[in-house]
């Protein structure tokens, strides 16, 4: 039996500052053309209504860390994932006009593979909890690309915004999908 030593690729530096699964500190936004977001109504396991949305903005702030004498946890030292979403069309019986998600706490999963964003949905002018599961595509130094969905219960988002679907189309919950890329 013969042993074969094979050379291995040592890992890539860690980004100074921040952590492996995220860019370098900075700011970066979603070129046009570059993201995807859809919305589609649920009711039980059948999807009733699929409808693109059209993502005006998107930003993620990544904060420099090696700041001495700033703790982590500090609001100021957390990624902050921003989405803007505008209108969807003049025939569109989604009555929203314009919907920002705004996420502040972003928890790594899988070793970077995945994040986790609480985030807030404001709508209407009200801020409505959604909870944002990103899996991570690519990742270099100065990009970001992503690709995750948000459950959102439909009554509870009706009640607390005044958010519709449409006159004749019930749901139980809307999945939100967003694909983008920063950079």
């Amino acid at each position: 039996m013969t042993t074969v030593t094979l050379p291995t690729v040592p890992p890539p530096p860690e980004s100074p500052g921040g952590a492996r699964w995220l860019p370098r500190p900075g700011r970066y936004a979603v070129a046009p053309g570059r993201s995807l977001v859809e919305l589609t109504g649920w009711y039980g396991p059948l999807p009733l209504r699929r409808r693109r949305v059209t993502l005006t903005g998107a930003s993620l702030t990544v904060p420099d860390t090696d700041v001495s004498g700033a703790l982590p946890s500090a609001p100021s030292q957390r990624p902050v994932f921003r989405f803007e979403l505008g209108s969807m069309g003049p025939r569109s019986a989604l009555t929203a006009s314009r919907a920002t998600l705004v996420s502040q706490d972003v928890e790594p999963f899988d070793d970077g593979r995945r994040l986790r964003l609480l985030a807030d949905l404001e709508l209407h002018g009200v801020l409505f909890p959604a909870l944002l599961w990103l899996r991570v595509v690519e990742r270099a130094d100065d990009r970001l690309l992503v690709v995750g969905t948000a459950r959102l219960p439909y009554r509870l988002l009706r009640r607390a915004t005044g958010f519709r679907l449409g006159r004749f189309h019930p749901a139980t919950r809307l999945r939100l999908l967003v694909a983008a890329e920063f950079a």
